[in-house]
């Protein structure tokens, strides 16, 4: 038996026992993570330099690829470490701050889903009035909050989390530390600190949650009355980008956080916080280009540029061809 203060490590819930195994996953993992980077970088690098995405959506695009890029880098680069040294352990001052900055630009990401669901329900609602309520110290202002807000929440849930003694050993049920696990490992009324974590969440999540719907149904409402099937068109590809992204971190969230113990164990533990912590930062950038015309042509343009400057490979550069103008 141990307490917080004598933990020197933690170990993490390792992939795999096998050798080979162990490399597939690091070489899998650097393949999403060179994506997840690759994707981000080159939608900050596009929002930033080109004028044309000088807005209120794009603005908020760049903040949420800076949130992407940071929650998978604060757990994946030590996921592919233990892969690839064969380890399994992390410091104690290590897992604070992965918890610390995982739960922080998720809850961060979060407040700022919701923050461009307003955003999409003055454009479509109130294109009249979008640049009064949407300017730019009002966007700088609602991207601060969300960052703010995460840095809050996440503080607030980290002192609360650390603050327990930990006598239940220093073995953590997963590849990251995170604050149900953590948890586990205490001996002082932990269940009763994870009940006040979820209600704490679940009310700010149903909040923003509530938020984000009331803000869909008044889009959809006037969407449905527009009469030109084109424009109608037009708004809802808008929307279905930043409603799918929505739908895959609320839906791998609620069942990570809100699934019955009786089927929870070790490897399903793994896949469910690889669906909510890797696989989003990944496939947002894919989403979000995938269905936006102006997206691709700054990314277009940003690529021929490289090319022309020697930074971009001629094979990647052909992906973007065939990616970007079909």
């Amino acid at each position: 038996m141990s307490n917080s203060s004598s933990i020197m490590d933690f170990i993490l819930l390792a992939f795999a026992d096998m050798r080979e195994l162990q490399l597939l996953h690091f070489w899998l993992f650097l393949g999403i993570y060179l994506a997840a980077l690759l994707g981000n970088g080159l939608i900050i690098t596009a929002v930033a330099c080109d004028h044309r995405l000088h807005t209120p959506m794009y603005f908020f695009l760049l903040n949420l690829s800076l949130l992407d890029l940071g929650s998978i880098s604060t757990t994946l680069p030590k996921a592919m470490a233990n892969s690839l040294w064969d380890t399994r352990a992390i410091s104690y001052q290590g897992c604070v701050a992965q918890l610390f900055f995982f739960f922080f630009f998720i809850s961060a990401e979060y407040f700022l889903l919701t923050v461009m669901a307003y955003d999409r329900y003055v454009a479509i609602c109130k294109p009249l009035h979008y640049g009064t309520l949407l300017g730019s110290r009002a966007c700088v202002h609602m991207a601060a909050a969300a960052w703010g807000s995460g840095f809050i929440n996440s503080l607030l849930h980290t002192a609360n989390t650390f603050s327990l003694p930990l006598c239940k050993g220093n073995a953590v049920d997963q590849f990251f530390c995170e604050i149900p696990q953590i948890l586990k490992l205490s001996c002082s009324h932990s269940e009763f600190r994870e009940v006040g974590f979820l209600v704490f969440s679940a009310c700010l999540a149903i909040g923003c949650f509530a938020s984000i719907v009331l803000s869909y149904v008044q889009i959809f409402r006037a969407v449905l009355r527009i009469p030109s099937e084109q424009r109608r068109h037009k708004a809802f590809s808008t929307c279905l980008p930043h409603l799918a992204v929505v739908s895959m971190y609320i839906s791998t969230g609620m069942f990570a956080y809100l699934k019955c113990h009786s089927i929870s164990f070790p490897g399903l533990n793994l896949v469910v916080a690889v669906l909510y912590s890797v696989v989003p930062p990944a496939v947002n950038p894919l989403i979000y280009s995938m269905r936006n015309q102006e997206l691709k042509d700054a990314l277009w343009k940003l690529a021929t540029w490289m090319l022309t400057n020697n930074n971009l490979p001629p094979l990647l550069f052909t992906f973007f061809r065939v990616y970007l103008r079909p």
